[in-house]
């Protein structure tokens, strides 16, 4: 960064945390105590997706309903009752049974 970079990351700064040091309701000591705060709102700003991770793509399913659970997981969930749902019914179509 160039000098008048940095003058300009700073004038940046100060003005955030006199934005950030009135929208507090202007505490006791000033505008200064929110500088650290405004470094990393405008490090944020300045590239947002600094700190993500790109998520990889889903496996791809063959046949049937693209991104649908198996049904096995589907039946599965009434096993559990919660408070709510003691079991006592049926949530999800089951498999028909093979004669």
């Amino acid at each position: 960064m160039s000098q008048s970079d940095d003058r300009a990351m700073e004038r940046r700064v100060e003005e955030r945390a006199r934005h950030l040091w009135e929208s507090e309701g202007r505490p006791k000591g000033g505008a200064g105590q929110f500088r650290d705060r405004a470094r990393q709102l405008i490090a944020i700003e300045d590239n947002p997706h600094a700190a993500t991770e790109p998520v990889p793509d889903p496996p791809r399913q063959t046949g049937g309903d693209r991104g649908a659970e198996p049904l096995e997981a589907v039946e599965n969930q009434g096993e559990f009752p919660t408070l709510t749902d003691q079991g006592e019914e049926t949530t999800a179509p089951r498999r028909r049974r093979k004669s």
